[in-house]
């Protein structure tokens, strides 16, 4: 595998500080936020430099109960070679679900959520990574995500699932030491048993995070300094494996550029503790190796319509509750399943408010209010820019917000977007159908 160094998340927010910070070597961008025909200068200079830009995906959904959307793949594989990427990442996780597998409406999730640990589960993404691995111009590797919640009667350990994943499918895997430690707090794992488990010669570097805990709770939010549990989960690792990359993430609340060069430096130190340190014993793992007792290759061709049917069953009926208030599938921690809710409508409501910036300002505080109302009664069935101009047309269909001249501009906006193209463009006849239909609640 080739090796990357020292790398952090290159986001728009901080690029100028990127470029002008010593010792990165490569650079991770999330590749739905690059138009492969424009990429921003700022990542063009850095490869004129010589600095790796990896593509990281967060859309794909490759723990879904779907095959990978054709669509999707190949927008990843333009992003990867207008980057000149060595290979692109996506996450181990279900996005949505509904759809034609359950004859059910289409639900959005808006953030990544954890894949049971079953071999139903296990057939499925196993599938879909290869059909996306056939797909790609270059290799894939599949990160561990946090949780919130816990799938009951799960059959493999996070090791033993990520074991199987890369034996069946050679795919590589991008370990989120964050994530382990997430884990950790919400569902009791221990992460020192999980590296024990992992194929080791399949990671294809390691991604390092901050977060914060609330009422028992973590929560990886991105947005915080790096813990000392997490870096000590990266000294761990380091002393079984010498990670090809180690890559600092910031989302939000970006610090100034001398507190990311610090914790880039942590990081370093982390990974240089592990190496020079004595191995620590790992915990006893289960003795049996996976693949003594996973399905033949017979049962699994036979079987894997099958447990997409169940699989796209069990994840609707997760999603369904977390976003569109139906009650907790059974085995599941209800009072997780209100944290994971809550959390979801949270990103979804800041997400919006960044892909739409003028409804906070039109709206005011009432914003987020508003929008959360909203949330409990529409789950998401689109993207964000579908789901901010159906927030708006809602408020408008009730006559909100009260004051007629903020609801005159909201309406302005709303016509702007509404179409395949601005207003000043679109045909006339477009504009008065659409505007008809706001005004007579159709």
């Amino acid at each position: 595998m080739e090796r990357l160094g020292t790398g952090i998340g290159w986001r728009p927010e901080i690029a100028d500080a990127v470029e002008e910070m010593p010792g990165i070597d490569w650079v991770e961008v999330v590749a739905e936020n690059v138009c492969p025909a424009h990429p921003p200068e700022s990542l063009l200079r850095l490869r004129g430099r010589g600095v790796t830009v990896v593509p990281h995906g967060v859309s794909l959904g490759l723990g879904g109960a779907d095959r990978p959307d054709e669509g999707r793949l190949t927008a990843l594989a333009e992003r990867a070679r207008a980057l000149g990427s060595p290979l692109v990442t996506e996450h181990i996780a279900f996005v949505r679900a509904g759809g034609a597998l359950t004859a059910s409406p289409r639900l959005e999730a808006g953030h990544l959520l954890p894949v049971p640990r079953t071999r139903d589960a296990l057939d499925v993404l196993c599938e879909n990574v290869r059909i996306a691995q056939e797909a790609l111009p270059v290799p894939l590797a599949v990160e561990n995500i946090a949780a919130l919640l816990a799938w009951p009667e799960e059959e493999l350990t996070e090791g033993q699932f990520l074991y199987e994943l890369a034996d069946r499918t050679g795919v590589r895997l991008l370990i989120d030491v964050a994530n382990l430690h997430t884990n950790h707090v919400n569902r009791g794992e221990d992460p020192a048993l999980a590296l024990a488990e992992l194929p080791l010669e399949a990671i294809a570097y390691v991604h390092v995070a901050g977060g914060f805990e609330r009422d028992g709770v973590w929560h990886d939010s991105h947005a915080h300094p790096v813990p000392r549990p997490v870096l000590d989960i990266l000294t761990d690792l380091a002393s079984h494996v010498a990670p090809p990359g180690v890559l600092l993430e910031r989302d939000e609340n970006f610090p100034e550029p001398s507190d990311l060069e610090r914790e880039l430096a942590a990081i370093a130190t982390a990974v240089e503790s592990g190496r020079t340190a004595p191995v620590r014993p790992v915990p006893d793992a289960d003795p049996t190796p996976v693949s003594d007792v996973a399905p033949g290759p017979e049962r699994r061709a036979a079987g894997t319509e099958a447990a997409r049917q169940r699989l796209a069953l069990a994840q609707t009926s997760l999603l369904s509750a977390l976003v569109a208030g139906t009650p907790a599938p059974e085995g599941f921690d209800r009072v997780r399943i209100g944290v994971q809710a809550r959390s979801l409508a949270a990103k979804r409501a800041d997400v919006v408010a960044k892909v739409a910036p003028e409804l906070p300002v039109l709206l005011g505080e009432g914003y987020r209010t508003a929008f959360l109302s909203y949330a409990q009664t529409h789950p998401m069935t689109g993207g964000y820019r579908q789901d901010a101009l159906e927030f708006t047309e809602s408020l408008l269909l009730a006559g909100r917000p009260h004051d007629a001249g903020v609801r005159r501009e909201l309406r302005e906006w709303w016509l702007d977007r509404s179409g395949p193209a601005p207003r000043s463009r679109r045909p006339a006849a477009r504009v008065a159908r659409a505007a008809q239909r706001v005004l007579l609640g159709r």
